[in-house]
Order: structure tokens, then C-alpha cells, then sequence
């Protein structure tokens, strides 16, 4: 079994076991050392910050979600590459597989992306401050209505 820290739509339970059947999930961790964006791609990435920390879920995948995951993710077009990252779970500090993107343009998310990543974030109780650091990553006209109209913007 291989670790894996997702941060972005696969930290859906559901998009999760329709990609990968086998995949375990562990609970939240986090990612010191880099910060979430929006690619121009309109997808989730991290990139190096000093302090910073990204949110998200540990997985126990096998090789056949490894492979899955490699397909989804475009390991094969470019879209993103792997790499092995620290990622703290309870005091622990575990080697995860982690997927980044070919770019780190800042961009806008993909229609309904970021609804996805904040539902999967709200699931698993990441800290309230760091889901509305995601919601802020919604375009200025989504951000100022449906999303303060619900209250995901503080």
C-alpha cells in the first residue's frame, strides 16, 4: 500500500471510490512548506511557500489506484507529475504520493471544480479558515453572490 495526500477534488470520498474502489481513506493531514492554487489549467496544485500549509486527505491506495490515478491525473499528457512529499498525520510524518501540476500560472477553476474540492473539504472538517482560503479562488462574480450569500466567504 502507498500513501497518498490529496488536496484537491480527490479528497471527495465519492469521485474517490469511483476512481479507485481499493483506496482507503485515512483521515486529514497536512502539507508543510506549500501553498494550494488554481492553475491556469483550472485544476488544484501546490507550490512552495516557507510557511505555508495545504489541507487535505490521506488515502492508502493500491497499485491498481496508483495506476487509476496516474490516468486521471494525466501523468501521461503532462497535465501533472508525482512526487514523494512529508505530509503530517497525527504527530507522524509520512512519505505521501502527491500529484503536481505541469504549471504554476495562477488561473481560475474549471465550471463546478472548486464546488467539488470545497464540498469534499467541508466533509472532512478541514479548519474553517482554510476552506474559505479555497472559496476565494471562485470568480469574483460566483464569490460575490452565490458563495456570500451561503456564507462560505468570511
Amino acid at each position: 500500500m502507498t500513501w497518498y495526500f490529496a488536496y484537491g477534488s480527490n479528497m471527495s470520498r465519492a469521485l474517490m471510490r469511483r476512481l479507485c474502489p481499493q483506496a482507503e481513506p485515512v483521515g486529514t493531514a497536512t502539507l508543510g512548506g506549500y501553498r494550494f492554487i488554481i492553475t491556469t489549467d483550472g485544476y488544484a496544485s501546490i507550490v512552495p511557500q516557507a510557511g505555508g500549509s495545504v489541507y487535505g486527505v490521506l488515502w492508502k491506495l493500491s497499485a491498481r489506484d496508483i495506476a487509476a490515478l496516474n490516468a486521471y491525473e494525466g501523468l501521461d499528457s503532462g497535465l501533472y507529475t508525482m512526487a514523494t512529499l512529508p505530509v503530517q498525520r497525527e504527530g507522524r510524518r509520512l512519505p505521501a504520493l502527491v500529484y503536481i501540476a505541469r504549471t504554476c500560472s495562477r488561473g481560475r477553476p474549471k465550471p463546478g471544480y472548486l464546488d467539488l474540492v470545497l464540498e469534499a473539504a467541508r466533509a472532512w472538517k478541514l479548519p474553517d479558515s482554510y476552506v474559505r482560503s479555497l472559496a476565494r479562488w471562485a470568480p469574483a462574480r460566483w464569490r460575490g453572490t452565490r458563495a456570500a450569500d451561503s456564507g462560505e466567504i468570511g
